[in-house]
């Protein structure tokens, strides 16, 4: 039977010589232009309270105008929203009563140190 011979991978440079080879850090690209603007061109992504009220919003129109698949999944993207506020919101409260629960040992020093000269001084007095 006829065989095939293998492929080479070897490809038509088009002009460009092997730049891959010769300077990979040429080839590196950042996501930025020099002029600071993104290459994706997408607009700065909302807060995770804006895209709640935005996928919310959708849910309603899309329900009222009949399309309760599309309905569907706008609601689910706001539920994901809302779990990502409870999860913030959450761990705020716990950094906070960390904070809140921790005493200080600066201000068990400052008052032990205030009642130890208070009680020198009245027994200096005396």
């Amino acid at each position: 039977m006829f065989q095939r011979k293998p492929r080479r991978f070897r490809r038509r440079s088009n002009g460009r010589q092997n730049m891959l080879h010769n300077n990979p850090q040429q080839r590196m690209r950042t996501n930025q232009f020099s002029n600071g603007h993104l290459r994706n061109n997408f607009k700065p992504s909302l807060s995770a309270e804006k895209s709640l009220e935005k996928y919310n919003l959708l849910a309603k129109e899309a329900l009222s105008s009949g399309d309760k698949t599309l309905s569907e999944n706008y609601l689910q993207h706001a539920d994901h929203f809302t779990r990502i506020i409870e999860e913030r919101n959450k761990n705020r409260d716990k950094i906070k009563v960390s904070i809140v629960d921790k005493p200080t040992d600066l201000n068990t020093t400052v008052s032990d140190d205030k009642n130890t000269s208070q009680s020198n001084e009245i027994k200096n007095k005396v």
